[in-house]
């Protein structure tokens, strides 16, 4: 037994010499000015990457969602780096800001309060605008609330779409659940404690028996994933006292199921022309019905034709 606690702290040892011989090179290299998304833990601390604790040690300045919350991340790890506040509310008097400590020569580095910034999270528009002047933009991969849920579900995940926070409203989210009805992938939703069970409710008047999951707690200790199908799902949470938020996974429809409509096309295409070109808007509603491009174009075209003839 002692030879195998010995063998354990030799390993431990080598692991931390290693870890530190390889935090300590990317601490020496040049940190460019520009914008860095660097995702950060959604749980389990143990989880952020050693060039995320580079970046975030040597930005200029850390744009935050809360910086009460990321300041106990930053202490956790020994890091003094100068936070400013950044979310929906402040975002467009505060991007100027960004983009002037970047244009004057600083790396500045964007979190979220879990997970990979950008993902159901503000900082769309600041990437945009810094990309438009010209600026480095650099992602920092790591933890996402979406993806660990997507593969540790055990369902499909060679398409998949993540569709984010439905309307908080029931006849919006019920809308919103129908257009994403036709669509040949597995669908990834945020949800918080108190819509959960409405949601699986309305999941399963609309999708059906389909399999569907439920994750909760990702990478804590009291980490679940409940599986079945929505009306099972909406059964088990419904009489459960819930906190925090929610990833709802529900799977692709059965081929049969599949058949997609005008009106599913146009309602995504409307959606994705608020953040997207056209081109761009018409390439990525193909992509995600697996439909040809050139009906979706032709859509979109009569789509424009009705918003210009409208009085």
């Amino acid at each position: 037994m002692q030879d195998h606690r010995h063998d354990d702290q030799d390993a431990s040892g080598r692991l931390l010499q290693r870890a530190q011989t390889a935090l300590a090179g990317e601490m020496e290299r040049p940190l460019p000015a520009g914008l860095y998304l660097v995702a950060t833990p959604i749980g389990n601390l143990a989880d952020i990457s050693l060039r995320a604790l580079a970046v975030l040690a040597r930005a200029g300045l850390i744009a935050a969602e809360d910086t009460r919350h990321s300041r106990k991340l930053l202490s956790h790890f020994g890091i003094k780096a100068e936070l400013t506040p950044y979310h929906e509310h402040n975002a467009a008097k505060e991007r100027p800001r960004l983009l002037a400590r970047i244009r004057a020569g600083f790396a500045v580095a964007l979190i979220s309060d879990a997970g990979t910034p950008l993902i159901s999270d503000p900082g769309y528009k600041l990437v945009r605008e810094a990309l438009e002047a010209g600026f480095q933009v650099t992602s920092v991969p790591g933890p996402s609330a979406a993806l660990a849920a997507l593969t540790s579900a055990g369902l499909p995940t060679d398409t998949f779409l993540f569709a984010g926070f439905l309307p908080p409203k029931g006849g919006q989210r019920r809308k919103r659940l129908e257009e994403l009805k036709p669509v040949p992938a597995t669908l990834i939703f945020y949800e918080t404690a108190s819509r959960l069970a409405a949601t699986l409710a309305d999941m399963a008047e609309i999708y059906g028996a389909r399999e569907a999951a439920v994750a909760k707690e990702l990478t804590k200790l009291h980490e679940s994933v409940a599986r079945g199908t929505p009306a099972e799902l909406a059964m088990a949470f419904d009489s459960t006292e819930l906190k925090g938020e929610f990833v709802v996974l529900v799977g692709p429809p059965a081929p049969d199921e599949a058949e997609v409509g005008d009106e599913a096309i146009v309602a995504r295409l409307k959606q994705a022309l608020k953040q997207e070109s056209f081109r761009d808007a018409v390439r990525s509603v193909a992509e995600d019905f697996k439909v040809k491009r050139s009906r979706v174009y032709d859509l979109g075209l009569a789509l424009e034709r009705k918003d210009r003839d409208a009085p």
